[in-house]
């Protein structure tokens, strides 16, 4: 009885392991996904304590409405994770297209059903109220495009559902009938945030990001009780080792740093990532986690089929070689300019006039996202994690080794 009570127990916390990875992958989790949101519904009582306790997120689990949503809150929201545009290759949103995806947010509370051309009107209307946005005008192509993709993003998260028409036609016509059904409930949890922008003091954005739990810890002079201090410590180490690539020592507080290396802290922190089904590997400059699964991560590297991720790779092995000398960014383009002309079949996309810039901009921002560089001023780094992307000398056995052996 005890070997079932046992062998229970282990595929429960798979299964809940599952489902932290899922939604640190997907905060907003739908039913869509199938398996992942039935095993966060499954669980949702062990999990909203188990973010609770080792990160201070607030999970949401809607059974009925068919969504779970982990509030991802951050005092420096990262802006190197951009909403990307779901058209084509999935370039990131620019400036227009998140206030588009704002002003459209907005208007969609106005009820349960509207149409393309009804939102388009009011868009026009609300732009023009806010002196500093441009208007909103459907006559201008780009402007259209920019409204699809905040469109086609809101569908994405299961806020909008088109139930009559594509979202598409509006982009070769303006008279395209589009009828949709809004989520208002769903619409509503997508502002990860402790208050309501409505009860900011003054219009202070930034206290959107505020968490009061603390008492701001963050401060190493704060006048806060031992409890909220060592609970900040905590769900700050522990929400970098699950969101970050890697975490170095050198970027933690002193506090932090104390905190990470003491007994106490090392436990919680190795019991959390356990807990998530991943590993926590721990190096002399810092921790970082590994997921053999690869069930939370938003983003591989290496990956295949990706120029930028291949062009990273070429241009890592020269900032190794160099290691601990930095390589000037110029060396790194004119790498990446040699290999044009060398292999002529490659990156056709960056062919065009500036193509090796641009590739290395993006490959060195690749790098830059993972923690293996750092990139300053047009100086190149290679940071402590790029070791394990290092090219060894292969081993050579003689036949007379071997046979010592």
């Amino acid at each position: 009885m005890s070997d079932l009570r046992s062998e229970l127990d282990r595929e429960r916390a798979t299964q809940r392991a599952q489902a932290i990875r899922a939604l640190l992958a997907r905060p907003l989790l739908t039913r869509d996904t199938g398996t992942d949101f039935a095993l966060v519904v499954r669980h949702r009582a062990e999990l909203v304590t188990w973010f609770d306790t080792h990160t201070g997120w607030r999970l949401i689990v809607e059974p009925r409405a068919g969504y779970a949503r982990l509030m991802k809150t951050s005092p420096r929201p990262p802006v190197d994770r951009p909403a990307r545009r779901p058209r084509g290759a999935r370039t990131p949103f620019d400036r227009r297209r998140y206030t588009l995806l704002c002003l459209v947010a907005a208007e969609l509370l106005g009820g349960p059903v509207t149409t393309i051309g009804i939102i388009a009107e009011r868009l026009a209307h609300a732009s023009a109220a806010e002196p500093d946005i441009a208007g909103f005008d459907s006559s201008r192509h780009d402007d259209r495009r920019a409204y699809v993709d905040a469109l086609l993003m809101l569908e994405e998260l299961g806020v909008l559902t088109a139930v009559d028409g594509s979202t598409d036609a509006y982009l070769q016509q303006t008279d395209a009938k589009v009828l949709y059904r809004v989520d208002s409930g769903r619409l509503v949890r997508l502002l990860a945030a402790r208050q309501a922008p409505s009860r900011l003091p003054d219009g202070d954005i930034g206290a959107l990001v505020h968490e009061p739990r603390y008492g701001g810890a963050d401060d190493p002079a704060a006048d806060v009780s031992d409890e909220q201090r060592n609970r900040w410590l905590r769900h700050s180490i522990v929400r970098k080792l699950l969101d970050d690539p890697v975490v170095y020592f050198a970027d933690l507080s002193d506090a932090q740093r104390a905190y990470a290396n003491s007994i106490t802290g090392r436990r919680m922190l190795r019991t959390a990532v356990a807990d998530a089904g991943m590993i926590l590997e721990e190096r002399a400059e810092g921790m970082l986690t590994a997921d053999p699964d690869a069930l939370a991560t938003d983003e591989k590297f290496p990956a295949g089929g990706s120029v930028a991720g291949q062009a990273a790779l070429l241009l890592l092995d020269t900032i190794l070689a160099a290691h601990p000398d930095p390589v000037g960014e110029e060396q790194l383009i004119r790498q990446l300019t040699d290999r044009f002309t060398a292999v002529p079949g490659w990156a056709r996309t960056y062919r065009s006039d500036g193509g090796p810039d641009r590739l290395a901009g993006e490959a060195l921002a690749l790098l830059a996202r993972f923690g293996l560089i750092d990139h300053d001023g047009g100086i190149v780094r290679a940071l402590p994690a790029a070791a394990r992307y290092a090219v060894s000398q292969p081993t050579v056995v003689t036949p007379a080794q071997r046979s010592r052996r």
